[in-house]
């Protein structure tokens, strides 16, 4: 069998169509097109059914991928293998992080683990789409969300739970919102998804209703809300890890809602890699560290 036409049907398949691989392996779309049909009639079967936009295996095609992807993940374990002989772990590791939670949680941890390891350099992309984890611009991505997708492997960090709290001065002067319906009377603070759950947060119960909470300051910038809830402009609705240090000192306070009043907001942070990548030594070693740091932090669910 050709192993270049195997690894050429690699190419193709993790990257979605013959235009899109032909940009990867730095050649025309004609000749990646042309190597494949010579590849398919050294077979003697069609290996990829295409459209106009995208090519999907045929049963044997979808076989000899996992074959081509396994022989190549060993190659390249075995280069690593030889390349690192005798030698501290090295390389670089491609990722991408949410802004938020990636600057206030995980920078900490990223600095310490280069500590750890001089040998190896970070490539840290602070971003909230997947794209760049699909495209194979990162080796792994860490996101908030409800549910991974089901083409990319999982690892849950925890859960991120929401807190409302405001200053001291703000509550003394406007009183302190005992329930998720009082947060109509106080100037809201939040994103403009947390705000439309809150809009909607009534419409489960025995009775439907629709709150009508309307967030007066609405940014998808933690930061800028945490900011602004310091300044005391109104009640925030936010991540716990946005606000965590400011309510263990004081400066911001809790509000007293019923315990679960904003379990509907939680979701979760995941680690997510595509499993036709291959993760080498200096990336399984930082996603155990960060899986290690998520657990010691209770992050992990």
């Amino acid at each position: 069998m050709d192993l270049g036409g195997l690894s050429l049907l690699v190419d193709i398949i993790e990257a979605g169509n013959l235009s899109r691989a032909a940009v990867r392996l730095g050649m025309s779309r004609a000749n990646v097109s042309h190597r494949l049909n010579q590849f398919e009639r050294q077979i003697g079967q069609q290996l990829l059914r295409r459209t106009t936009r995208q090519v999907e295996p045929t049963e044997l095609g979808l076989r000899l991928y996992a074959h081509g992807r396994a022989i190549r993940q060993e190659a390249m374990a075995a280069d690593e293998s030889v390349d690192s002989l005798g030698q501290s772990l090295q390389g670089t590791v491609r990722l991408s992080v949410p802004s938020g939670y990636g600057q206030l949680q995980m920078s900490g941890w990223l600095t310490e683990f280069m500590r750890m390891h001089p040998g190896i350099t970070l490539e840290v992309i602070f971003d909230n789409d997947i794209e760049d984890l699909m495209q194979g611009a990162v080796d792994f991505a860490v996101r908030v969300m409800t549910e991974p997708p089901e083409s990319l492997v999982a690892c849950k960090l925890g859960d991120v739970l929401y807190e409302a709290c405001a200053t001291p001065q703000f509550l003394a002067q406007h009183g302190h919102p005992d329930s998720l319906l009082a947060l109509k009377r106080v100037p809201l603070i939040t994103s403009a998804l947390t705000g439309q759950k809150l809009r909607t947060a009534g419409m489960n119960g025995a009775r439907p209703t629709e709150l009508r909470i309307r967030p007066r300051l609405m940014s998808p910038n933690f930061h800028f809300l945490r900011d602004a809830v310091l300044q005391g402009l109104g009640v925030a609705v936010v991540p716990r890890y946005m606000v965590a240090a400011e309510l263990a000192s004081g400066a911001l306070e809790r509000l007293p809602l019923p315990p679960g009043s904003l379990d509907f907001l939680a979701t979760r942070q995941y680690l997510l890699y595509m499993p036709s990548h291959y993760q080498t030594r200096a990336i399984t070693t930082l996603i155990d560290f960060l899986r290690e740091k998520a657990a010691a932090e209770g992050l992990r669910g």
